[in-house]
């Protein structure tokens, strides 16, 4: 994650089958959240860019809930949950869509994800 660099994975993003997710927004601060699943979401959207680890130097803005309530066990197995807002909103949706095999470039339309895809094979080929 930190060698992307990125703000947040999951485990299976690094081959480990598990529904994990690790956040650090603020560096040193690492949050770990196992089985996590959004309880409550807002009506509210808004507009962030977002982009992956897996794909390096593209980004593009999603529509998310503005605010959100995550469930989530701790690494002892105590349930918890937690409100977020802002960005800690974005990422607990973009990193819970990944452990639901949804990619963030599948919430764009095909036209933008056709565009968005061919500049970062173009990026690759240097």
């Amino acid at each position: 994650m930190r060698a992307a660099p990125g703000i947040g994975i999951t485990a299976p993003h690094v081959g480990v089958s598990m529904r994990l997710v690790v956040l650090e927004l603020t560096p040193g601060e690492v949050r770990i959240y196992a089985n996590p699943v959004l309880d409550q979401v807002s009506r509210e959207t808004i507009r962030h860019s977002e982009g992956s680890v897996s794909m390096p130097g593209v980004t593009d803005e999603l529509e998310r809930h503005a605010r959100i309530r995550v469930r989530f066990q701790d690494l002892d197995g105590k349930e918890q949950s937690e409100d977020a807002d802002g960005l800690l909103a974005i990422c607990h949706q973009h990193e819970i869509d990944q452990l639901n095999g949804v990619f963030w470039i599948d919430r764009l339309s095909r036209l933008k994800r056709d565009r968005l895809v061919a500049r970062y094979n173009k990026l690759r080929r240097g």
